[in-house]
């Protein structure tokens, strides 16, 4: 009688449960541009959690509608509103995007295919590209600039300034994603510069002070380089037009912030 046949070995990976993602923004009369924010993530996310600190527009109501846990917490600078917004999530993997920023279905996809095993790193860069007013899409080689956005919370946190909201990474690598964010920044020029001059005065009051003599110098050289920056490097050049005065905006607004600091330094010099 012939002995039975030995069972065979499995060789397929033990099956690793998809890790719970929360997604949470931070908000303030965003209420004509958050709902495909929103719906670019509802259904493939776990929980979206959005922190309000004071619309006056109908920005809350938008996101419970569809499904948003709302959260009020008066304005605590940039970086502590994420960090508490941070902390209101039930999942360890957060990711965090702006009201004016859509996630693309490639990079949906692309994350969820990262959490269906243990991601080797603790933190992930976005892609973010800027979409002009008017436009549905990105401008040619757009290339603007990459953040880290996706991240395990028990490792890595938003830091505590004020002016700046940036991850803390802790050491770890941040690794950048295929997909685009897509970031519908700009409602308009006259908005671009209304926001431009806004973060300029605000940056202004809450940077460090930094000696007159370095601020001197920057109050020279900020605008030209700022202005090369945003046209060549971050390839504005590529947008016509519009592009030329987005990089002049976003150069100028440069300009205003080291011209405010320096007039701040000289004033407590003299007292």
């Amino acid at each position: 009688m012939s002995a039975a046949p030995k069972a065979e070995l499995s060789t397929r990976p033990e099956t690793v449960e998809r890790a719970a993602l929360s997604c949470f923004l931070i908000t303030k009369n965003e209420a004509d541009r958050i709902r495909p924010t929103l719906l670019a993530v509802k259904d493939w996310v776990d929980e979206i959690v959005v922190v309000d600190c004071g619309s006056s527009d109908a920005t809350c109501a938008i996101a419970e509608e569809l499904g948003a846990r709302v959260i009020h917490q008066d304005w605590l600078g940039f970086g502590p509103q994420k960090r508490f917004a941070e902390e209101q999530c039930r999942n360890d993997w957060v990711l965090n995007i702006d009201a004016d920023e859509v996630v693309s279905a490639a990079l949906a996809q692309e994350i969820r295919t990262l959490l269906e095993s243990a991601p080797p790193s603790s933190a992930y860069s976005l892609r973010i590209l800027d979409v002009y007013p008017g436009a549905d899409r990105p401008r040619p080689w757009a290339d603007d600039y990459r953040q880290p956005r996706l991240y395990d919370r028990r490792v890595v946190h938003f830091s505590t300034s004020a002016v700046h909201d940036s991850l803390e990474l802790a050491g770890a690598r941040a690794p950048c994603l295929k997909g685009a964010v897509l970031h519908f920044s700009v409602r308009s020029i006259e908005d671009h510069f209304r926001k431009s001059l806004e973060r300029a005065h605000y940056n202004a009051e809450h940077s460090k002070p930094k000696p007159r003599a370095a601020l001197r110098l920057r109050l020279v050289t900020e605008f030209p380089m700022a202005f090369i920056r945003y046209y060549f490097w971050r390839r504005h050049f590529t947008g016509g037009l519009m592009g030329f005065q987005i990089a002049m905006s976003a150069a100028f607004s440069r300009f205003v912030r080291i011209a405010l600091m320096l007039e701040k330094a000289e004033r407590d010099a003299r007292r």
